[in-house]
């Protein structure tokens, strides 16, 4: 396999953040090519972590490094910093054998779409100038990537929404939004992991829980998932949020 020299990816820069954290910038555009990039940046890191790593953190295009500078001072006369950087520097030309070449994981969410799960499914609708069940066939027909678990615990950021049922945030936030609430903002749909402030459109909820924190996984969905959102009935919405209460 060819290694990636790094005139092949012009765009990465490192730059401090704080004193005990390195920003590694895989460029300005959110998509999977990039995306890309900052899971096989995540997979190196977790296979290979340095000594005084703390932990590192991979948003849309960057993946933020949080070391220990005094346990790294002590290893050396130099700059925490510059041997940092210095080490994830020379992990750019190596990234291209970390990029995930199996299939990504398919976790298929059930949605109860409108009604009160789907307060805000009208004003999608009108806004869009389509009707609900057209705002649902679009929201429903396609995988959604993981781009990142941020905001709260859990919580996913998608891409891939149908840009017909792109819709504003709503000019005043809910002071609560219930767990499992599936939401439009912009171009972007997510999922409420836990009862919390937000503005998102909602338009359905799904009785499956997002967050565990007493599991050994506690989000259910991880940075490069694929999501397929099925849409279920009433009674079966019950169903399945009674049995997980049981469970």
């Amino acid at each position: 396999m060819k290694k990636l020299k790094e005139s092949d990816i012009p765009s990465v820069r490192l730059y401090p953040l704080g004193d005990a954290a390195v920003v590694v910038h895989f460029g300005d555009v959110i998509g999977e090519e990039t995306h890309k990039q900052v899971r096989a940046f995540a997979a190196y890191l977790a296979q290979h972590p340095f000594e005084g790593l703390v932990e590192y953190v991979p948003a849309f295009t960057t993946v933020t490094v949080y070391y220990d500078p005094w346990l790294i001072s002590q290893k050396g006369n130099f700059n925490p910093y510059t041997k940092v950087t210095g080490f994830l520097q020379r992990m750019l030309p190596l990234l291209d054998r970390y990029e995930n070449g199996q299939e990504p994981r398919l976790v298929e969410i059930p949605v109860l779409y409108g009604g009160i799960s789907g307060p805000d499914l009208p004003f999608v609708a009108a806004h869009c100038g389509l009707s609900p069940e057209e705002v649902v066939a679009l929201h429903r027909q396609q995988d959604y990537l993981v781009y990142m678990i941020g905001f709260a615990p859990g919580f996913p950021y998608l891409g891939g929404l149908n840009p017909k049922i792109a819709a504003p945030r709503r000019e005043s936030p809910r002071p609560v939004v219930p767990a499992g609430s599936v939401g439009i903002a912009g171009n972007q749909t997510g999922i409420y992991p836990l009862p919390m402030p937000g503005g998102w459109q909602l338009i359905g909820r799904t009785p499956v829980s997002l967050f565990n924190p007493d599991s050994t996984s506690p989000s259910l969905l991880h940075a490069g998932d694929r999501v397929r959102f099925v849409p279920i009935a009433e009674e079966e919405y019950h169903q399945r949020k009674e049995q997980r209460h049981v469970s």
